[in-house]
């Protein structure tokens, strides 16, 4: 028979005991199972779980009750729940004299229910089975979902012994809120206020009890209020409840609560924590990801809302976010939101919201996103040498990447093998490549490898790594065998195949490099070439060369052998004689010598006879002579040229300097000697030191030349420019180091040899002034080799420069200077490559001092270098000076350059005069270079002892080496005088050489009291000529009509009117030019040539207008009865007016400024030094003077002695003579300023003539205005004629003497009566109209009105 199913109902009934005393329970779980049959109740279980709250009156304890009902009729469930439900708590127990328990509230746990032949009990919402329970018992698997082991829900079978389902999870804090529909009022914000604490007290009460009907219930408080009405906001500290248990306890508040709060039912919210697992997928996120976040929670509800917070906006399902909620097993509610491709525009907070009922259970979780960042090597380069080479990609955060991939794109495949190492998140591409996968015509070829690491939801980062592939430099080099003789020349060609490489270079067999200067480099787009060119073979480079293409770690090697044959280059050929006298019937000998013994083919010839020569050997010296007989010449006198010809094994041949032949009648040789041979009177021959009378060693010969001048009978020594033995062995070995393969590996050696030898022979080089000339060309040709100079090798260039600059050699330069005037400012040039190459080994300053020579260097390191500051002081010469250079200055430098100063003392007084005799040197000389070239402006101070003799001015100047035909010389141009004190002077110049100051005795010093004098006298002067010029063009506007009547008046006065026009523009342009120059240097050197050109053009335009008025005057007297028409004379005037002086500006302009000699440097002036340009200006008016005084006297002439026939009327005399006055009065005023002005062009001019020539030319345009408008009788009528006062004349009478009414222009006046005794004329003239002149009259009596 079957058996009866049973379903077990367990309640867990909350009570509250009240005691006098804490009773002594037994706390252990019993069960006591109790039979329902129908509707009656039968059991009840002892106390499980104690709880204590709090009790106005006494102590209270809060129990927990497990239940146990049984029944056999599975429909009684569902009616025994909602009869639970249906109760009101708390219910009243029975009441004893000892305790009062009451029921706060029943709950349904655990169900079990009949499942096949199984009975399952599985837990109501909120519980689980006890973890013990879930390890001893068999579980529900397939409907639980929870491993076995832990917490689960569904058991298989009643335990025999509780306990039964438990609460779930920990306390929580309920956040809740409900509304009070009463006014808010301002105290319920303030917390101590008496309102506040009375709701406070009366809420929570309230709330006590109500919610300790709760399961776990622990605290509840009333945190504020807030307007809305009035929202209280408090906390609930609980486990979590359910919504049943949660409206029971809710209305228990508002039961509880006194209705004058009108409690809103409807507006109770909850919000809970720690009931929701949040959880996202991966942890560590990239760009790309498939990201998961997912809710869990006990509560079953399908109301999951996410929110992003930073965007401010709720997630609905789109196209990358993917949304899906569903209830799992009826017991947990899962929303899981799915991000595809995630960026990082998607990082950020997430909130997870579920809502069930008035609870709200949220989580937050903030996720950050990161890019996939890969390290990797962007470019390499491989040479197709079948080598491994390795590509390798790291990540910067090191995961369990899913994959690493790698791809390359090109025009070749090249491909590799990768290895990814997951403990460093490194991954390895090694390939291989050869020259049949990158053929040489693909050389150079790019190919791009990609590495793409994948993680394990998506993501994708990846790096390019750009290989260039090269294969091995296939190379062609010169097929043919390279075979010469020293001398000649020879290049090597070598050719590779492709283009790429990191370093082409020679070098010898040895492994000696080649200096690079004898080879160049090309490369082009399908390959390289490098040419290795020698233009003058010597011995050295006998030898194999190897042409070597690198790239990386991979070398290309070809090979060249070449062959030199000994020959003696031609300036190694001494010969002897250089100049032969020979009489007609005598001999001489003549020899060709080498310093070395070799197998030559020698031949003499002369014209195009051919004599062997005879070898003879004397040591080291080899010489080959000829013994030549006048008698085999059938003409004499007769001029021959003889050479010797050297043929070596290779039939090269080199041919010797010539040697001049002189064959004369014996009768006129006066001079003989058996050394220097036999010559004529006055006859001048030169000879090779070793081969005169000065004395020599075959094994190191004397060098230079030396020069013999017959007098009388004897010859003397005319020059002597031999050079030393040692001087002239290392003069050799200079020419042969410069020539040398290995010229750079040598240098250091050679100058250390030529210091030490230099100091041993001092005294020879002070008395051969050839070897101080040596010394120089020496340094000269070595100075072209080095491209870097150690601080070893500046030491010994030093020393030698310190040798033959001391005070004992000077004597010795003065020679030299006379002889060639470049030899001081070729060793200066020396000194600044030498210190242009320097590269000092460390930052810190490299100091050399010796007596004669100092330096100081410092190389610039990046960051913020200090200010560059050196002193020199040279106790022996009392001579001292500075450099500085502000660091702003050298933060434009570029990075390692090095500042190098050299100071010289003695140097000054070798250095080409700027004028001889007058601008000399009289300080330090300081060089300044800097080793990299300078792009942005720089300037440099310098301080210099001053020495200056007594009234002497000082001038800031550097060396210019390309002045003078590039001889050198002083120039200022970019210097000037900063400040001058009575022991020093500042110079500040704008680019760097080598500087010093020069004393000229005869220009006023800007400041002075002359220069102050000049000055106010110029202003002052120039003012009133321009006010004055521009009234006498005003006066001539207004009388024009009036004293213009006939022909020779008008052209009178537009000669008159352009005078004043052009001399106001120059003077104009004057002022112009003194702005726009400050003493020492133009501001603007466009603006300083345009001012000098329109001076130097408006005022010639001046003079020329008064030639204009002079050949006018001569022409109307002397060719009287010819007639020229007003328009032809217009012409002409203007073409010479301002023709001429165009021409001869624009001439002088276009010939001086392309060498930037058209201007002073001290005045925007003509040039007057290097180009005397001044002439252009001072010559034409000089002429135009004397042109003028000569017509004066001319019209002077004829005015007083007229011609048989010649009757000028009235008007025309007078007109004549005013000519007269006009001429003689403006043209030598203006001549004798420029006159004064050619004086102080000269040296040595009085101040007097600066004074005077300054007056006379600031006032000018007064003189024109005096002299030659108002002086003007016609011009004074006009001027009456148009005011009040002519009228008031007028009507009185038509010819009134001048008495107490003569204006002041009138001749009477007195004024005028002075100027008229200065030219003989006395009496009174009256002002009156102008007579009319008939028409037949016109032709001659115009010209006597030329200046009227």
């Amino acid at each position: 028979m079957k058996s009866p199913r049973r379903t077990t109902l367990c309640c867990m009934i909350i009570v509250i005991y009240f005691s006098q005393a804490t009773p002594n329970l037994n706390l252990e779980s019993i069960v006591h199972p109790l039979i329902l049959r129908e509707h009656e109740l039968a059991g009840k279980e002892p106390l499980r779980q104690k709880r204590a709250v709090a009790s106005s009156r006494v102590a209270a304890e809060e129990y927990t009750v497990d239940v146990e009902i049984s029944f056999e009729n599975a429909s009684f469930l569902e009616p025994i729940k909602t009869y639970l439900n249906s109760l009101s708590f708390p219910i009243q127990g029975n009441s004893t004299d000892q305790a009062t328990t009451t029921i706060l509230s029943i709950e349904v746990t655990t169900v079990c229910r009949p499942t096949g032949n199984e009975i399952w009990c599985s837990c109501e919402t909120g519980y689980r089975w006890p973890q013990e329970r879930c390890l001893h018992n068999l579980t529900c698997q397939e409907h639980d979902g929870f491993p076995a082991g832990h917490r689960c829900s569904c058991l298989k079978g009643l335990p025999p012994k509780g306990p039964f389902c438990q609460l779930q999870g920990a306390d929580v804090t309920l956040r809740m809120s409900v509304r009070l529909n009463v006014g808010f009022q301002q105290d319920l914000k303030n917390s101590s206020s008496a309102l506040y604490r009375s709701y406070k007290t009366d809420l929570e009460t309230a709330f006590w009890k109500g919610y300790s009907i709760l399961p776990g219930f622990k605290l509840v408080t009333v945190t504020g209020f807030r307007p809305g009405s009035v929202v209280v906001t408090y906390e609930v500290k609980t486990t979590t409840p359910s919504p049943e248990l949660m409206r029971k306890a809710n209305d228990q508040v508002m039961r509880n609560l006194n209705q004058t709060y009108k409690m809103d039912y409807n507006s109770f919210q909850v919000v809970t924590s720690n009931e929701t697992k949040f959880t996202i997928v991966p942890e560590i996120i990239f760009e790309g990801d498939t990201v998961t976040l997912m809710c869990e929670t006990e509560v079953l509800s399908s109301n999951v809302s996410w929110h992003h917070v930073e965007r401010h906006s709720d997630i609905q399902n789109k196209s990358r976010f993917s949304v899906y909620t569903f209830v799992l097993n009826n017991m947990t509610s899962i929303s899981r939101l799915t991000i595809y491709n995630i960026t990082q525009g998607d990082a950020g907070e997430y909130i997870c919201k579920l809502t069930l009922d008035i609870f709200e259970y949220e989580s937050r979780k903030k996720m950050d996103v990161t890019p996939i960042r890969i390290l990797a090597t962007e470019e390499m380069k491989v040479t197709c040498d079948n080598n491994p080479v390795s590509l390798n990609c790291c990540s910067e955060i090191n995961v369990n990447w899913s994959m690493v991939e790698w791809k390359q794109q090109g025009k070749i495949n090249i491909p590799g093998n990768s290895e990814t190492d997951t403990d460093s998140g490194c991954s390895r591409y090694t390939l291989k490549a050869d020259g049949r996968q990158c053929p040489s015509r693909l050389g150079g070829m790019r190919v791009t490898y990609v590495c793409e690491f994948i993680s394990e939801h998506g993501a994708r980062g990846s790096k390019s790594i750009e290989v260039t592939f090269t294969s091995v430099a296939n190379l062609t080099i010169t097929p043919d065998p390279i075979s010469v003789s020293e001398g000649q020349n020879f290049s090597i060609k070598c050719i590779s195949d492709v283009s790429n490489y990191d370093e082409v270079y020679w070098n010898t067999s040895a492994g000696i490099k080649i200096y690079p200067k004898f080879y160049t480099t090309k490369r082009y787009a399908d390959g390289a070439e490098s040419v290795l060119t020698v233009k003058t073979v010597t011995r050295e480079w006998n030898g194999t060369y190897h042409c070597i293409f690198r790239y990386k770690n991979s070398y290309s090697v070809a090979t060249k052998d070449v062959t030199v044959y000994p020959l003696p280059l031609e300036p190694n050929i001494m010969v002897d004689p250089l100049e032969a006298t020979i009489p007609c019937k005598g001999s001489h000998h003549f020899k060709c010598c080498i310093q070395e013994n070799e197998d030559y083919k020698v031949t003499f010839q002369m014209d195009s006879l051919s004599f062997l020569a005879e070898k003879e050997v004397n040591g080291k010296q080899v010489c080959y002579k000829y013994n030549f007989m006048a008698s085999s010449v059938s003409r004499c006198p007769k001029k021959f040229n003889i050479f010797c010809h050297f043929t070596n094994a290779a039939n090269n041949s080199v041919q010797s300097p010539s040697m001049k032949l002189n064959l004369v009648p014996g009768e006129n040789i006066m001079c003989q000697d058996p050394i220097i041979g036999v010559g004529e009177p006055g006859k001048v021959i030169q000879k090779l030191c070793q081969f005169s009378s000065v004395p020599s060693s075959p094994g190191s010969p004397t060098g230079g030349i030396i020069t013999y001048k017959c007098v009388g009978s004897q010859w003397k020594v005319k020059k002597n420019d031999c050079i030393s033995a040692p001087i002239n062995s290392l003069l050799q070995l200079a020419k042969a180091l410069i020539k040398s393969p290995y010229q750079d590996a040598k240098l250091p050696t050679y100058l250390k040899d030529l210091s030490v030898s230099t100091g041993k022979v001092k005294h020879e080089v002070s008395s051969f002034p050839g070897s101080l000339g040596a010394i120089i060309n020496i340094l000269d040709l070595l100075s072209t080799v080095p491209t870097q100079v150690n601080s070893e090798m500046m030491t010994h260039v030093l020393s030698t420069v310190n040798t033959i600059l001391s005070k004992p050699i000077l004597s010795t330069w003065k020679v030299v200077q006379q002889q060639q005037t470049n030899q001081s400012s070729q060793l200066l040039d020396s000194v600044e490559r030498f210190s242009r190459a320097l590269r000092p080994e460390d930052s810190t300053v490299l100091s050399i001092n010796q007596t004669n020579v100092q330096m100081r260097s410092v190389v610039i390191k990046p960051g913020h270098p200090k200010a560059y500051k050196q002193s020199f002081v040279f106790s022996d010469s009392d001579l001292w000076g500075n450099v500085a250079i502000e660091n702003c200055q050298l933060g434009n430098l570029q990075r390692d350059s090095s500042i190098v100063t050299v100071a010289f003392p003695t140097l000054k007084t070798i250095l080409a005069q700027d004028v001889p005799g007058k601008n000399f040197a009289n300080s330090l000389v300081m060089t300044t270079t800097v080793s990299h070239n300078i792009t942005l402006p720089f300037s440099i101070s310098m301080t210099f002892k001053n020495i200056n003799p007594s009234g002497a001015v000082p001038r800031c100047v550097f060396w210019n080496f390309d002045l003078a035909n590039h001889t050198g010389g002083w120039d200022s141009s970019g210097c000037y005088v900063n400040k001058v004190d009575e022991d020093s002077v500042s110079c500040v110049c704008d680019h760097l050489t080598s500087f010093s100051i020069l004393m000229s005795p005869d220009s006023p010093y800007p400041g002075s009291l002359l220069e102050i004098l000049l000055d106010i006298i110029s202003y002052i002067g120039l003012c009133f000529s321009i006010l004055s010029l521009a009234a006498c063009l005003v006066v001539e506007a207004v009388v024009w009509k009036s004293v213009t009547k006939n022909r020779t008046s008008y052209m009178r006065h537009i000669c008159i009117v352009n005078i004043a026009a052009s001399l106001l523009v120059a003077d104009s342009w004057f002022i112009v030019a003194a702005a726009i120059h400050n003493h020492y240097h133009p501001l603007n050197e466009t603006a300083c040539v345009a001012a000098t050109f329109f001076i130097h053009f408006f005022y010639l335009s001046v003079f020329f207008w008064m030639l204009t008025l002079g050949l006018m005057l001569f022409y109307r007297l002397v060719f009287i009865l010819h007639d020229t028409s007003k328009s032809i004379q217009k012409t002409i005037a203007f073409s010479l007016g301002y023709g001429c002086p165009l021409v001869i500006s624009v001439i002088t302009v276009g010939a001086t400024q392309p060498q930037e000699v058209y201007t002073r440097k001290n005045a925007c002036w003509l040039n007057w030094e290097d180009t005397k340009a001044l002439l252009a200006f001072v010559i034409p008016a000089l002429i135009i003077v004397v042109v003028n005084m000569t017509i004066t006297i001319v019209v002077i002439s004829k005015i007083l002695r007229p011609s048989i026939g010649d009757k000028p009327s009235k008007q025309e005399k007078s007109s004549l003579f005013q000519i007269s006055k006009s001429i003689g009065v403006l043209t030598p005023l203006l001549g004798l300023t420029w006159g004064f002005g050619l004086a102080t062009v000269f040296q040595g001019s009085n101040a007097v003539f600066h004074i005077i020539f300054t007056l006379l030319n600031a006032f000018q345009g007064l003189f024109i205005l005096l002299f030659g408008c108002l002086w003007d009788q016609k011009v004074q009528e006009a001027l009456l004629k148009k005011f009040s006062l002519s009228r008031w004349s007028s009507q009185h009478s038509k010819s009134t003497s001048l008495g107490s009414s003569t204006p002041v222009f009138s001749m009477s006046s007195p004024i005028s009566r002075r100027f008229n005794n200065l030219f003989g004329k006395t009496g009174t003239y009256n002002v009156s109209t102008p007579e009319t002149t008939s028409s037949s009259l016109e032709n001659t009596s115009s010209a006597y009105s030329l200046l009227n």
